[in-house]
């Protein structure tokens, strides 16, 4: 068997042909970072893996990065992360979405979904907007024991624009590898910051305000109520499931190999938007100090930067939190924000402690309860 030529051997031959070139190219991997997603895996889980009663929402809950969106009278969902997934695809774990109360008759503003949010900054390689746009091609396994018509939708958040594609889940209870090449835009620029620019939906229900008109809407275009056209009802019956792993979001027309990162990778990504310092009984959360009397201040790094200066997100409640200082011991009920930047945040009490100005000490969890994270999320 002969190999094939590489870039390297043809730099140091006299002649290639076009078609050696042509196959060399061809042959480099593609670069890293090919995937516009994080956690397409659903491997990172900082939240954690279950969260049941999901009903009139919109929020983060399991797999980092997805957010899932129940809102109005969709019925009620749990949402978990299932060590299910492909047999030698590579993936060990899936988000699920559950029917525990149905919704047969949804109604007109309904919406049942599960989506992911991007920054402009990380868009800019697609060229929208320009006579250079690309197209963009997802490609994902899902599983269902609902068969029919499903719709994945991109959403150019910074100029109002929609795109849906149609594909079908042909096997009840089946894993399914599934690709939609998206058409490229010329019209509407993303935005170069951090802010959300795209936005990619897994629709599972929708009412009339979104389905009410045909066709499907599978060219950019101002959202019309033909977005969502022909979408199953997930939430039809009790016990109706979906699930999805193995999410790639890529420049150009071509569904390749899913890019798996090392996991230390893809969680400090996902740290980016979303920072879990502590949970549990007797985590260190930072080392503190009395700024005066009854007050504390302590200041917590983050292991990367966060894109932009997060919210506190933490559990509260009697005893939750303890400052141990000088052979005394102070119990706190929860925390403030006393300054935060996208490298760290000031933590301060909302309930008074001893001692004096200058004391020092640690600060821990004190209850099986207590969290303390950081929110950055678009």
């Amino acid at each position: 068997m002969t190999r094939a030529r590489t870039l390297a051997d043809l730099g140091s031959a006299s002649l290639a042909t076009d078609a050696e070139v042509t196959a060399a190219i061809d042959a480099i991997p593609p670069a890293k970072g090919k995937n516009l997603l994080y956690n397409g895996a659903m491997q990172v889980a900082q939240r954690g893996t279950s969260v049941t009663g999901l009903s009139g929402t919109a929020t983060y809950n399991t797999a980092d990065r997805w957010w899932f969106v129940s809102a109005n009278t969709f019925g009620t969902q749990t949402q978990d992360i299932q060590n299910d997934a492909p047999t030698g695809s590579g993936f060990r774990k899936s988000f699920r979405v559950l029917t525990t109360t149905a919704q047969a008759s949804p109604a007109a503003g309904d919406v049942l979904y599960v989506a992911q949010l991007l920054e402009g900054q990380d868009l800019q390689r697609i060229y929208k907007g320009t006579s250079s746009a690309q197209k963009l091609t997802l490609s994902f396994w899902v599983k269902s024991n609902v068969t029919g018509a499903y719709v994945a939708e991109l959403a150019d958040v910074d100029n109002t624009r929609n795109v849906s594609a149609s594909y079908s889940i042909s096997a009840s209870a089946t894993w399914e590898k599934k690709t939609i090449t998206f058409p490229a835009d010329i019209t509407g620029a993303f935005d170069n910051d951090n802010a959300a620019s795209l936005q990619l939906f897994f629709w599972l229900g929708a009412g009339s305000n979104f389905t009410g008109g045909s066709p499907l809407q599978t060219a950019w275009g101002t959202a019309t109520n033909t977005r969502v056209t022909g979408q199953t009802n997930l939430a039809a019956a009790v016990n109706n499931y979906w699930q999805v792993t193995g999410v790639q979001l890529e420049v150009g027309d071509t569904a390749t190999d899913f890019e798996h990162k090392p996991y230390g990778v893809e969680l400090a990504e996902c740290q980016r938007y979303y920072y879990l310092h502590a949970s549990g009984s007797g985590k260190r959360i930072a080392m503190g100090a009395n700024y005066n009397s009854t007050t504390l201040v302590c200041h917590v790094p983050f292991p990367v930067t966060m894109r932009a200066a997060p919210n506190l997100e933490h559990t509260t409640g009697t005893n939750y939190y303890a400052f141990g200082r000088n052979n005394a011991v102070d119990y706190l009920a929860s925390f403030i924000i006393a300054g935060a930047t996208e490298n760290g945040a000031g933590l301060s009490n909302t309930n008074n402690i001893g001692g004096t100005a200058g004391d020092g000490g640690v600060v821990d969890t004190n209850d099986a309860s207590a969290s303390v994270a950081f929110s950055a999320e678009l």
